[in-house]
């Protein structure tokens, strides 16, 4: 699990591409601090496992399922990355609830800069609208967000200096590709709902009846 707080920026390093796969091989300071091999790398957002590391680099092993859903099939090798180690029990949860687990990836649409901020519009893959609102949150790259609006193909989020330096959002440009993770709370609450509502029940004139008998 992570916060969506990203922890820095890292580097492609090398990509070995195989049948129905990838190796992606990524350097970085901050993450490999205290990684592991089988730990958990977010890496713009997609869960990674570490299979190799070295002193400056890891690699992980990245599935068909992965490529096909997610934007990491379009990275080269010198591209920069948003990554975050998976959260501990001793770490403040800065963003939300972050799996990990892309459900869409979606396309810069436009960036409206300000003095203090920036306004960036991206599009929204289908099916995916009906889990944002406003003022909720969104995973966009890995970076724990803040809606500003939604509508059924696209979503804003306002952009602070902090996050414009620190993260792949400060130079993506539109047609760009990112991937989304919405909030796991709002899937879990809709197939709740939906398993709620397509249960039989009982008349409860019946069931006054019956008590009344």
């Amino acid at each position: 699990m992570f916060t969506g707080i990203i922890e820095e920026l890292g580097t492609v390093a090398a990509i070995e591409q195989q049948d129905d796969a990838v190796r992606l091989t990524i350097a970085c300071e901050t993450a490999l601090s205290d990684a592991g091999l089988g730990d958990s790398i977010a890496v713009n957002g997609c869960c990674l496992t570490v299979a190799e590391r070295t002193e400056a680099t890891w690699t992980a092993d990245v599935m068909a399922e992965s490529l096909n859903r997610t934007s990491l099939g379009g990275l080269a090798v010198g591209d920069r990355v948003n990554l975050e180690r998976a959260v501990t029990a001793e770490k403040r949860l800065g963003g939300h609830i972050v799996q990990g687990h892309v459900d869409g990836v979606g396309e810069v649409v436009s960036r409206t800069p300000s003095e203090h901020w920036e306004v960036v519009r991206l599009s929204l893959p289908a099916g995916l609208g009906r889990y944002l609102v406003e003022k909720g949150s969104i995973t966009v790259d890995g970076i724990s967000l803040t809606v500003v609006d939604v509508d059924d193909e696209t979503f804003s989020v306002s952009l602070i200096p902090e996050t414009l330096a620190r993260t792949t959002l400060g130079f993506r440009a539109p047609g760009d590709r990112v991937n989304l993770e919405v909030d796991v709370i709002a899937k879990h609450v809709e197939k709740l709902v939906r398993a709620y509502t397509a249960a039989p029940r009982r008349d409860a004139d019946s069931t006054s009846s019956n008590e009344e008998e």
